[in-house]
């Protein structure tokens, strides 16, 4: 069930990736419990997850570990969680209503891009073999060898790059920093229950929830 109002007078989608279009929850959460192994902490479920992430995800596996971590130790967690994520990727599918929607949204008239925080020499490669690159007028991951940080300065250049006016965007995600980055940058935002934050926190955003990509995308009422 969608809740807290609607996303209305949308011209442009910025859609996130991991937990929105990639239904990737059980490669995350065998990664995260891969670093809780390599630290000496005990598993976690995935609504333990969900009720722990947060941005920036250094200080969100601080409190994890229960214990402050050095830059050492941020690239120790990089390493084990991507070699674990990256095994376990091809086992990852889309979520429901993809590509369908988006190809009908694209097939109206209207425009889409995607922003990721995953890494962007592997996004391309998969959303190509996916068969969604040509639905996006533009495609941003991380360029940087270790991720982590907030997303609302990739967010911002994203929709600088695009010369889109933000009060037509929607950004489309799964976690509170989709909502911050949104707030940063003037666009409107919905969240979607798909990925690795619990309802009670988007909530608490004041942003839209919705429970799927096809409640999501019925919030977007395009201009």
């Amino acid at each position: 069930m969608t809740s807290l109002g609607t996303a209305l007078g949308a011209k442009h989608i910025v859609w996130d990736w991991n937990g929105t279009l990639l239904n990737d929850n059980d490669a995350v959460l065998a990664a995260v419990n891969d670093v809780c192994a390599g630290f000496g902490r005990q598993a976690l479920t995935l609504d333990e997850w969900r009720g722990l992430f947060s941005r920036p995800l250094l200080q969100c596996y601080e409190r994890v570990l229960e214990r402050p971590l050095s830059l050492d130790d941020w690239a120790r967690i990089d390493r084990l969680y991507h070699e674990r994520y990256d095994q376990l990727l091809h086992t990852c599918g889309l979520a429901d209503g993809v590509p369908d929607l988006l190809h009908e949204w694209r097939d109206a008239g209207r425009t889409q891009s995607l922003l990721s925080m995953w890494f962007h020499a592997q996004l391309v490669p998969l959303i190509t073999e996916f068969g969604l690159v040509d639905l996006f007028q533009r495609v941003d991951g991380l360029r940087t060898e270790v991720g982590g940080d907030s997303k609302a300065d990739h967010l911002a250049h994203h929709v600088e790059a695009q010369r889109l006016d933000p009060a037509d965007v929607v950004l489309i995600g799964d976690v509170v920093d989709d909502a911050f980055a949104a707030a940063q940058v003037g666009t409107r935002c919905v969240l979607v229950t798909t990925g690795v934050m619990n309802r009670a926190s988007l909530e608490a955003t004041g942003v839209p929830v919705a429970d799927s990509i096809p409640e999501a995308l019925h919030l977007v009422r395009p201009a």
